[in-house]
């Protein structure tokens, strides 16, 4: 299959962060769009990995193991991708599970404020939205629509939940590099995610040096002018430009998967960095 006619989907979120899709329905939605490809990018987990993978043992498609790891950069908020993790990596689960007691630990906190606000919400309402995943601020959101506190989710944020609400919450950071020695040790290629919707370009030059290997270019949310910018900046910087749609189910008002691409040459790129940066743990043994 040549580079034109194959597609991967380098961001796509299940049920296990903050995505609509349960694994199953990711791989029969990448199966229906006719993608080679898709990375589960999950925010802050790897939960839903195995299941992932079950679901699409025997198909076409191609499931890349990948996490999307909040964290700071001089106190501004990013987003890092990281690409061929191995996700069994017992350091990085280890992180990964202390950064899922902090989110229970907000979600507590969230809990708190909206009774104060008159809100009658209990954590386990928050819980059972989030399943056996990672909780986040969608899951609260979920609960106070089921609870008739607001009409939607997205009125949940605008009038509680958002940042500078009255409800609202922050939650503990991984430092940018701390995140990137995350992937790297655990096999992973540390990719920095949609770097205009975070408005950090004056960064790029310092998580160059931190290790990242490679930079979203193609995003659901760039315009062409960012695509331009940010093709630019990989080449000057010999960073992969890489691309996925960001996907979380029905979370948006239309399933994105599928929608931004990249070929095999990317993935095949993203394949040989995890090669030798796993190559280069093995020799520091």
């Amino acid at each position: 299959m040549d580079n034109v006619t194959y597609k991967a989907d380098l961001h796509v979120h299940t049920d296990y962060s903050d995505g609509t899709f349960s694994p199953k329905e990711v791989v029969e939605h990448a199966l229906s769009r006719g993608l080679d490809a898709i990375a589960i990018t999950d925010h802050d987990s790897v939960e839903g990995m195995p299941f992932v993978l079950s679901s699409a043992r025997g198909s076409t498609v191609e499931i890349i193991p990948a996490i999307e790891i909040s964290c700071l950069v001089s106190d501004k908020e990013m987003h890092l991708l990281g690409y061929f993790i191995d996700w069994e990596n017992i350091v990085l689960v280890g992180r990964l599970a202390n950064m899922k007691k902090n989110r229970f630990r907000r979600a507590e906190e969230m809990v708190e404020m909206l009774n104060k606000n008159g809100v009658n919400i209990k954590v386990e309402d928050i819980i059972a939205k989030a399943k056996d995943g990672v909780i986040g601020r969608l899951h609260v959101a979920q609960a106070l629509v089921q609870h008739g506190a607001v009409s939607s989710v997205q009125q949940a944020f605008d009038k509680l939940i958002g940042s500078g609400k009255p409800c609202y919450v922050g939650h503990q950071r991984l430092e940018c590099f701390d995140a990137i020695n995350m992937v790297l040790l655990a096999g992973g290629v540390p990719v920095l995610a949609h770097p205009a919707l975070d408005n950090i370009d004056t960064h790029i030059e310092e998580l160059v040096r931190y290790g990242i290997k490679g930079i979203e270019v193609y995003h659901s949310k760039h315009s062409k002018s960012n695509v331009r910018k940010y093709l630019e900046i990989a080449k000057e910087h010999s960073l992969i430009a890489t691309g996925g749609s960001d996907c979380h189910g029905f979370k948006e008002k239309k399933v994105l998967m599928g929608t931004v691409t990249v070929g095999r040459d990317t993935v095949d790129a993203l394949r040989k960095e995890s090669e030798k940066i796993r190559e280069k743990n093995f020799a520091a043994r």
